[in-house]
């Protein structure tokens, strides 16, 4: 006769370690997703950092190259001038930041919702709970995910840099992590990161807020049913609100976690974030908080199928439910 223990040890791994097993998941998921769509996040990083106003202080703004102009031609233009496989440059340390993240996001989520929040007495788990748990699971994986971060948009600049004349800076991943560590410490891994969870969070509430209230008004207002067409309508929403809120932050923190520094790891252009904010308001207008806008939109897309599919309420309402007040 078996034993509890034997029953236990016998279980499928997935129910034994739960955690676990979403973590791995969500890093396989993760991997995919960012191999398939990061040409759209290296145009995005080409598009916030170009004409950066600050530069003209350190005498570099008449050496950069023409400018790009939109996301296919930035696209094109990194294809004819550096090679196709270019587009991928900075994908490895990009499938380290997303596995850490989604990973830590995702477990961080489902620690707060089960342990810290729980649900209420008619076992349905507010909108505002999933709000500020998304946000703080977002905050918590965006602090972990940094420093592969910091190198990920590092290295995706070198393309440019060697067209500009400058010396590269890494000779790969590992050396970049060395090189920054020996440069700055500790805390030079973590450059940028103050705009970094900023945007997390933004992202993290504009994503779960929108998809929410998007999905109620489909089904009780529609012919649609509660099925994938519904949550992919309103997925489509969630990111273009996210996209809005978060991309001004993400133009910050590329431009802080790329800008030069001096031997002791200190930044040349920007003290904070907000003295990088004032520079690309006052000398670029307040539309260049939002380039690279596009390709940050479209690939906010893929995040429902990789990451953004367990952390939403998703709950199911019938056409009878159509009382106003049932709306949040």
């Amino acid at each position: 006769m078996s034993t509890p223990e034997d029953e236990e040890r016998l279980s499928p791994l997935a129910q034994r370690w739960p955690r676990a097993s979403k973590f791995l998941l969500s890093g396989c998921a993760a991997t995919v997703a960012e191999l398939a769509t990061f040409p759209l996040d290296l145009t995005k990083t080409r598009l916030q950092i170009q004409g950066e106003a600050a530069l003209a202080r350190l005498g570099d703004g008449a050496r950069e190259s023409a400018p790009y102009r939109g996301m296919v031609r930035t696209a094109l233009g990194i294809v004819q001038e550096e090679g196709f496989l270019k587009l991928w440059q900075g994908v490895t340390p990009a499938i380290y930041r997303h596995i850490v993240y989604s990973g830590g996001r995702m477990v961080t989520y489902e620690h707060l919702r089960e342990v810290v929040f729980g649900k209420s007495e008619d076992k349905h788990y507010p909108l505002w709970k999933s709000v500020i748990g998304g946000m703080m699971a977002g905050v918590v994986g965006q602090f972990l995910a940094n420093p592969t971060d910091l190198v990920k948009v590092q290295m995706q600049m070198e393309g440019k840099r060697k067209l500009e004349g400058k010396p590269l800076r890494f000779r790969g991943v590992h050396h970049a992590f060395a090189k920054i560590l020996a440069e700055g410490g500790i805390r030079g891994l973590w450059a940028g990161w103050v705009p970094n969870i900023q945007r997390a969070a933004l992202v993290n509430m504009g994503d779960l807020t929108t998809y929410d209230t998007v999905k109620h008004y489909l089904v009780l207002n529609t012919p649609l049913e509660d099925n994938i067409m519904t949550h992919g309508l309103s997925s489509l929403c969630s990111g273009l609100v996210a996209s809005i809120l978060g991309t001004p932050a993400d133009v910050i923190k590329s431009r802080i976690m790329n800008q030069p520094r001096d031997k002791q790891g200190r930044g040349l252009l920007y003290k904070s974030s907000t003295d990088c904010l004032i520079q690309a308001v006052q000398g670029e207008g307040f539309m260049s908080l939002y380039k690279g806008f596009l390709p940050s939109w479209l690939r906010m897309q893929s995040d429902w199928i990789t990451q953004g599919l367990p952390m939403r309420p998703s709950p199911v309402f019938s056409k009878e439910e159509s009382n106003p007040d049932h709306l949040p």
